[in-house]
């Protein structure tokens, strides 16, 4: 992993990316365990809304005056709808129906998204590797879900069209937020409201929806949203645009491949989740493609092609 800027990863960089990967790989053990205990769009919501507080807590103890003005407060709200509502949302509806192990799998497919939107939305172009990477990763979903199963064993269509939706949805809000807040401090403030407005929203879905189901507060229940609002959202959320602020994004969301294999070991051990031979074909597939675009380097894109032309390079 390299800076934005072409320098090699800090120490503190790679630490941080490592704790924020345990906190998101756990968080799917989480999630299962919380959905026996409120409905999907309530325990979405209410992630959200417990990790902006812990997003907003911290800004205030570290910037004291705003950086953003109403225009840029106004798109972070917006880019919250499919960053935090639409992938929160469709991830914990999915998650009550597939394998814990599975659904990080399909959902850790956005850097596969990422990388696909990167050219269009960042103006980052992508290299052979980088296509040869995302057919490899597409590949490695069709083997998950075993099209050719028809339901036998195969995950059910309208949870997998959940899950990659998620992992879009997560997708376009990573790189609207790279190309709309290009520094660090704007990346950070924007933080709070695009967590802000996606959890509103899933407020009112909830409420909306799930209107009679309203969770009934238990140990388990706080525990569940201690780690999942408070470590693997709050926490998680900072490191996540603290890197993206430093980091391309494609490279960035390249190496959460770790993230899957967390919790496809704790989901082993906890629940004693079992794969098939396909799965794991499917598994590997993805990421070594994920691999793949992690570590390909992007061919110059035009500006960078004219800034070299100018200064008589090759």
């Amino acid at each position: 992993m390299e800076e934005s800027s072409g320098e090699p990863t800090s120490a503190l960089s790679v630490t941080l990316f490592l704790t924020m990967s345990l906190a998101w790989g756990i968080n799917y053990i989480f999630v299962v365990i919380g959905l026996g205990y409120a409905a999907p769009l309530w325990l979405a919501a209410l992630r959200a809304a417990l990790g902006a507080g812990v997003v907003f807590a911290f800004l205030r103890a570290i910037q004291h005056r705003s950086v953003l003005d109403t225009a840029g407060r106004r798109d972070a709200l917006l880019i919250g709808i499919p960053s935090t509502a639409g992938f929160l949302g469709l991830w914990f509806y999915a998650a009550a129906s597939v394998p814990a192990g599975e659904t990080a799998i399909l959902v850790y497919t956005f850097p596969l998204w990422v990388a696909l939107l990167s050219p269009w939305a960042l103006r980052h172009p992508l290299s052979r590797r980088h296509w040869l990477a995302i057919g490899i990763g597409f590949a490695g979903i069709v083997f998950i879900s075993q099209p050719w199963s028809f339901g036998a064993g195969a995950i059910a269509p309208i949870f997998l069209a959940e899950l990659l939706a998620a992992a879009v949805c997560w997708a376009i809000g990573t790189v609207l937020m790279q190309r709309r807040f290009p520094t660090r401090l704007e990346m950070r403030e924007a933080n709070i409201y695009q967590m802000a407005g996606g959890a509103a929203l899933l407020l009112l879905a909830a409420l909306a929806v799930n209107g009679r189901q309203v969770p009934v507060p238990s140990p388990i229940l706080g525990l569940v949203l201690l780690w999942i609002g408070v470590v693997g959202t709050g926490y998680a959320y900072i490191v996540w645009y603290t890197l993206l602020s430093r980091v391309r994004a494609a490279t960035l969301s390249a190496y959460t491949f770790l993230v899957p294999m967390i919790t496809a070991l704790a989901s082993s051990i906890v629940f004693r989740e079992t794969f098939t031979a396909y799965e794991i074909a499917g598994m590997g597939l993805v990421v070594a493609s994920i691999y793949l675009i992690g570590t390909a380097r992007a061919p110059p894109s035009p500006r960078d092609r004219a800034a070299s032309a100018a200064v008589g390079n090759p």
